[in-house]
This record gives C-alpha cells, structure tokens and sequence, in this order.
C-alpha cells in the first residue's frame, strides 16, 4: 500500500500488489504458500496489510510451496496459490507444479521477474518465466501494468480452475508497486472481467453412449478400470458393475472411489497393484475405463485381446492409453448414468465369481506376508495394523516411496475414507468468495502435508 501527502492530509493509493491481492481474495483464495524474496516484495507487502482477510504461510523453500499449493487444491478443489521471487525462485516451483499439472490440481503460482526495463538485459536473476513456465501452465503471462493486474489474474484463475491445471503471472519487482493512477488504461479498456465462473456440465452424446453399450453388452468378461475422474461418480459406477457383472480395478489416484472391501472391487491396477485386478485386465475380453490415464500401458490388456471403451471428460486423452472403439465425452457420473438406462443386466456372473475368488486368495496371501516372523519386523504388518486402526473418516496421504506400495496394498479404504483426494469436491461457485470457518482450509493443506512428511519419516 503506497502512502502520500496532499493538503495535510494522509491518503492511499492502490498498488498493483494489491490489485492482485483483492482479487485473489474475490475468487476465494485465502491462503498463500511462499518463500519472500526482494523481487516479490510489493506483493507480500499487500499481503502483510491485508493479514487479517488472507493467510501468508511461509515454507523453507519454494519447492515446498508449490507442494502445499497442489496439497491444498487436491483437498478443497479450490485454488491453490504459491508464490516465489525472481530466477531460481521461480524455477524453484517447477517441481510442485508438475505434480499439480499431472495429477489434474487448480494451482496459481506468482512470480518476481527483474523491473521491467531490465527484463531480458541479462541483469541478476534474468530469468522469463513466462517462457520457462510455458511446459508447465496452461497460462501463463506476465503483468505489464497496474491495469493489466484484474485482466490478467480473473484469466489465470479461470483457467486453473476450469482446466483443473496450473496458470502462472510473473510480475516485474517496479510493477508491483506501481500506483493504479500511474498507469493509465488504454482507450480499449473498458470492462472489468468480473468474477462469473461457469463449469460445463459436459453432458453426454446419446449416439456416443448408444455405441459405447452396443460395445459393452457384446462382452462376456468386462472388466472396469476406475480412476481419479470416477472418485464422483460412485454410485453409477458400482451400477454399472452391476448391471455387467464386471470386476473393478482401481488407478492409485481412484483408490476411493469404491471401497476396497466392495464385493466388485479388486484393488488397484499396476506395479503397486493387487494381483486380482492384473488377472482380470489379463482375461477381459471387453475393457471400460472410466476417468482414467493410467500410465503403465504393460498393465492393460493386450489390443487385441479386448475391445475397449472409455469415458473421460478431456477429449484429449481417449485413446491416450489404450485403444478404443467407443469413447463418451463428459462428466463421469452423468455418462455412467445415461449408459446405465441402456445395459441390460448381465444373467453370466461366473467371469466376476472367478475374480473374487482370485481375491481371496490375494487378501490372505497379504496377511500372510504381513505376519511372516522375524527380525526386525516386517514393514507390511505395520502397514497392515495401521489400516486396522484408522478412523471411519481418515483422509490418507502417501509419500513417494516403497511407503506408497505399502499404502497402494494394505491400507482398504472403507466408506467414509479418502485417499489422495477427496471423494466430493465443492463445486467452485460465486459461494466460495464467503469465508468458511475459521482455520478449515487451511488446516486440511496442513494435515495433508504432515501425512506426508510422516509417511516418509
């Protein structure tokens, strides 16, 4: 906030910083991970003044801010925000952001560059961001004027939060604490970009779904592959697994979507997977993947051993994995509801009474390898013992690691439980500019990350 002297009297002026503040905080935000630094000064300036509306959480490096930025989004479905200062600063949050761009997370990320008029004159710390963020956000833009800070920021945040992905400013160390009356608007600024925010609802194609149960009701052993785009569509999902008596396999990020000891579930899918799924996708003969980019393309069926079909939200990525013949474009649970309303039930259930035997055999094979003796004890049964003490509501964060092959294979989400993320994310409405209680948001980034660091201890 800049202060000057007129007649005698004290008055304010709006900065650029706080521009970018009081927006952040229209769109919801109300907390920021970061690292100060002399090229990010006048946006923790406005932040400081404002202390008392939006909470300033400072990490040991910038890494960690990013991280807690994804942390943060992945638990609430809001906007994650980070920030950090000029050249290595900045680069600092690459890695944290990558996590939030693959895993699907909404994270701003806010960064220094040198004053404006040294930007690209090999002056210190003469890093472009907007050039090295460019593989890793889904915008990204720097800010060139106080004007430009509403227009630039309203653009960032939707796109992060419709795309579920990273956006990026990169504000120059003068600009950010250039007066609003210094800068005057061009003839073509008219309108503020306003905060409306609309999510499609992506309803499905009926001729798409039509095709898609032409395909599913011609296979005598389907198998279910669920991921991280099903976590909401529960209900239709285990319909549906109904309906074709199909055994689901679950993507770590989908491990709760269904609960583990659902009779229709098999585990999880991969090197960190159940045996039981990996012999399901092995005998199918017709494979639905829903909401789902599974990475271990070894892991799917053979191509030609099954036809395929997949429903996701981004179009961008039918086919990605496995080939398929019929694809639904759309919201899980919406298309998961009108494909429902055209599969008969299935009378054969014997492909999904085979794999619940393999079930059975895999659960005790578990609990076997967990109470093997000796010395020291093995890591499986602390696993295996933790799962058993958890409460009904846990929410569950694993670390990178063998710790996540332990978590993947012996914590069994039961209903009420979530794993990664949560099972409901609140829609993003004009709502969310109210203020929920006291501490909540901020102590769910918090005890995601202290699961993390203890899951790793």
């Amino acid at each position: 906030m800049a202060w000057w002297f007129q007649t005698g009297e004290v008055a304010m002026t709006r900065t650029a910083s706080d521009i970018l503040v009081e927006s952040l905080m229209e769109w919801g935000v109300e907390v920021i991970f970061g690292l100060p630094g002399d090229g990010i000064n006048g946006v923790i300036e406005a932040l400081r003044t404002r202390q008392d509306k939006i909470r300033f959480i400072q990490t040991r490096h910038e890494a960690a801010a990013a991280f807690a930025a994804c942390a943060y989004a992945k638990w609430t479905g809001r906007l994650g925000v980070c920030l950090a200062t000029t050249g290595p600063g900045g680069t600092n949050l690459l890695t944290g952001l990558y996590d939030a761009k693959f895993d699907r997370a909404p994270v701003l990320a806010i960064t220094g560059l040198p004053y404006h008029d040294l930007v690209q004159t090999y002056t210190q710390q003469d890093i472009d961001h907007t050039k090295v963020f460019q593989d890793v956000a889904a915008y990204t833009t720097a800010i060139y004027g106080a004007q430009h800070v509403r227009q630039a920021t309203a653009l960032a945040c939707r796109t992060a939060l419709a795309e579920r992905a990273v956006a990026h400013l990169a504000f120059p160390a003068d600009v950010q604490e250039q007066s609003i009356e210094a800068d005057k608007p061009s003839p073509r600024h008219k309108t503020d970009p306003g905060l409306a925010f609309f999510r499609s609802e992506r309803q499905p194609d009926d001729a798409a779904i039509s095709a898609a149960a032409e395909v599913i009701s011609g296979g005598r052993k389907v198998a279910i592959l669920a991921g991280q785009g099903a976590i909401h569509a529960a209900e239709a999902l285990a319909q549906t697994a109904e309906l074709l008596g199909a055994p689901i396999c679950k993507a770590l990020l989908g491990k709760a979507v269904l609960p583990d000891d659902h009779p229709y579930v098999m585990g999880g899918v991969g090197y960190l997977g159940a045996r039981p799924s990996q012999q399901v996708l092995d005998a199918c003969d017709t494979q639905l993947i829903v909401g789902s980019s599974f990475p271990y393309i070894e892991y799917y069926p053979k191509p030609a051993q099954a036809r395929g079909v997949q429903i996701d939200l981004d179009p961008r990525r039918i086919s990605l994995r496995y080939p398929v013949e019929a694809a639904v474009v759309g919201d899980a649970a919406a298309c998961l509801a009108a494909l429902n309303g055209k599969l008969a039930r299935k009378a054969d259930r014997s492909f999904l009474e085979q794999a619940q035997q393999w079930k059975t055999v895999w659960l005790r094979a578990l609990n076997d390898g967990a109470d093997r003796p000796g010395k020291p004890m093995k890591p499986q049964r602390v696993a295996r013992d933790l799962n058993r003490h958890l409460a009904p509501d846990a929410m569950i964060v694993a670390d990178s690691g063998y710790n996540t092959a332990l978590a993947a294979q012996y914590l069994m989400i039961r209903n009420g439980q979530t794993f990664g993320c949560p099972a409901r994310l609140p829609r993003w409405d004009a709502g969310c500019r109210t203020r929920l209680p006291q501490g909540s948001l901020s102590q769910v980034a918090r005890s995601s990350l202290s699961l993390a660091t203890a899951a790793s201890a």
